[in-house]
């Protein structure tokens, strides 16, 4: 009797060969930079990182902002401990979030969606750190 896993490998090289879905078979950076973008990173440290209370209600307005139309893309992360010096696993949570441009960008901050995670979530907040490239 075939096992599943045997039944789906044999099913997704058949899609493969078929061209219904492609296969990489290396992945290249350098084929695919980034460019033109506007980059948005934002650090929060909590004031009560060990509530979960307010880490629910920080993750919800967090989760609020990538409703705002200007956003390309984003992440939401948190900390990975890290015992090498150059880490900085001190922060509570991350948003990275991706714009068209700087005017895109611009945008998002007079957002009533931002305003408004500002008004019900910078009492949680201790710190904010941002970082803006191009």
């Amino acid at each position: 009797m075939e096992t599943r896993r045997n039944f789906v490998a044999k099913i997704a090289a058949g899609m493969a060969a078929t061209g219904f879905i492609s296969i990489p078979r290396y992945s290249d950076a350098s084929n695919a930079p980034i460019k033109d973008i506007f980059v948005h990173h934002v650090f929060f440290w909590l004031k009560e990182p060990e509530n979960s209370e307010a880490r629910k209600q920080f993750q919800q307005g967090l989760d609020s902002l990538i409703a705002i139309p200007q956003i390309q893309s984003s992440h939401i992360g948190t900390p990975v401990q890290s015992a090498s010096e150059v880490v900085d696993d001190s922060f509570s949570y991350s948003l990275l979030t991706f714009f068209k441009s700087k005017e895109d960008q611009d945008n998002y901050e007079t957002h009533p969606i931002h305003l408004k995670f500002i008004q019900d979530c910078q009492h949680l907040w201790k710190k904010v750190i941002v970082y803006d490239a191009t």
